[in-house]
């Protein structure tokens, strides 16, 4: 029993003899203690102006389609009552409808943001991207096709609806 704390013993000394210290103290008034300043290097002018277009443009896809308002939605209600959003405040981890969860980041991914949804159902299974148009946060397929919208209208509270209806509520 004795040699099982004497071993105890030794090896806590050791983890914390790994502990120490082991920066440079500058703190000395020796001249060499400091690295030497290093020089500036010159900078060319910046030049502005227009690109040419990109050569075979052919290769890129068509653009999605426009985000017109949702079937049965009244966009000039939604923002009278909507809140301002701004797209640094939607980013993280979202409820939707106490039920499941979204995922909104700042990557781009067309002309939107990364996001997705986690044991969600309906349409917003295939959320791909969002963005924020005006007071609304519009929900985009993987194709940049429009599938929902919610506006702000309280604090970390968001409400809306798919296009085809199904009610949209985010909170965190």
């Amino acid at each position: 029993m004795q040699l099982r704390y004497a071993m105890t013993g030794l090896v806590m000394a050791l983890a914390l003899a790994g502990c120490q210290r082991t920066a440079y103290d500058y703190s000395s008034n020796s001249p060499s203690a400091a690295p030497a300043p290093l020089t500036a290097q010159p900078v060319p002018s910046v030049q502005g102006g227009q690109l040419p277009p990109p050569a075979g443009s052919s290769q890129f896809p068509a653009a999605p389609a426009s985000t017109s308002p949702m079937p049965g939605a009244q966009p000039g209600a939604v923002a009278a009552n909507a809140l301002d959003v701004t797209k640094e405040s939607m980013v993280g981890n979202w409820r939707v409808n106490g039920s499941c969860d979204m995922f909104l980041t700042l990557t781009n991914l067309g002309s939107g943001s990364r996001g997705g949804t986690r044991g969600c159902v309906g349409e917003l299974t295939a959320m791909g991207s969002w963005e924020v148009a005006g007071k609304q946060v519009l929900l985009k397929d993987r194709s940049g096709n429009q599938i929902g919208s919610v506006y702000k209208t309280a604090d970390n509270r968001f409400q809306g609806q798919t296009n085809t209806g199904q009610p949209i509520s985010l909170s965190r």
